[in-house]
């Protein structure tokens, strides 16, 4: 008999439940996060049997492990899954019976799972846009402080004639030290940014990839990673409106008769985009 396994996964202890094909749930647990916990659970399954999980925190390791030992993982978008989200019950048991639930019925909204390498590249490539991020936010505090107290310049306060302008203000001691700590956080960004970058122009010449992105006008070799690790597998898409779609490029739509109205981009990815 065919079985159907619902995950809610959490940070440290996911319920497991398992259902069969004619929706009797023959197990519904909860169990503490990890390989051999879960394998004690699901392990004598047969391989093949199908596993729903959310795109929950921390679900990179659930989804390795179910590939390495067979299973067929399918990874739920979050955001579409309304059969949990406006249930009037809601609990961890109830979550994970309907998961296998809609497996089992074929309803479930999927994402697409990346393989380990563009997770890592993923990972890698937003690793980096949150240092660059911390950095901004470290001259914007800067600029803070000294326009508190009138002061202002037109040109950079990270170049050596700004540093030197920073440095012949009047400000109180607690401000001073505010500079001097954001600088001293910039400065030691430096070098860390530079070295992912030097592995990140590695891995975009070793790629061909990357070279025909960048003969698009305004792309460059970090656009082009960025581009092929959040995209990933493009073939996943039957057409370039499907693509633009799942980028939440397209504009919104509402119909109703004969009256149409297109609205705002969407600005966010669409079920399957596995970024989730």
């Amino acid at each position: 008999m065919s079985v159907y396994v619902g995950i809610d996964v959490h940070r440290k202890r996911s319920q497991v439940a398992v259902v069969t094909g004619d929706g009797t749930v023959e197990l519904n647990k909860n169990v503490v996060n990890g390989s051999e916990p879960m394998l004690r659970l699901i392990g004598n399954l047969p391989p093949g049997t199908p596993v729903a999980f959310e795109a929950a925190f921390g679900w990179g390791w659930l989804a390795g492990l179910l590939e390495d030992y067979g299973f067929e993982a399918h990874l739920v978008h979050p955001l579409r899954c309304k059969a949990i989200a406006s249930a009037r019950l809601k609990n961890d048991k109830v979550d994970a019976a309907t998961l296998a639930q809609l497996l089992r019925a074929d309803l479930l909204p999927e994402a697409w799972i990346a393989p380990p390498a563009v997770r890592q590249l993923r990972a890698l490539l937003r690793h980096r846009t949150g240092l660059v991020r911390l950095g901004a936010q470290q001259q914007n505090r800067i600029h803070a402080v000294v326009a508190d107290f009138g002061y202002d310049r037109s040109g950079s306060y990270l170049s050596g004639p700004g540093r030197g302008w920073l440095a012949g203000l009047d400000l109180p001691a607690a401000s001073r030290e505010i500079v001097g700590d954001c600088l001293a956080v910039i400065d030691g960004l430096v070098p860390v940014i530079e070295r992912i970058d030097a592995g990140l122009r590695l891995h975009a010449k070793a790629d061909p990839r990357v070279k025909v992105l960048t003969t698009l006008p305004g792309v460059g070799q970090f656009t082009a990673l960025v581009m092929l690790a959040e995209i990933g597998d493009i073939s996943r898409f039957p057409s370039a409106r499907k693509l633009a779609a799942w980028a939440g490029l397209t504009p919104t739509v509402r119909g109703s008769d004969l009256t149409v109205r297109h609205g705002h981009i969407p600005g966010r990815a669409r079920p399957g985009c596995g970024g989730c």
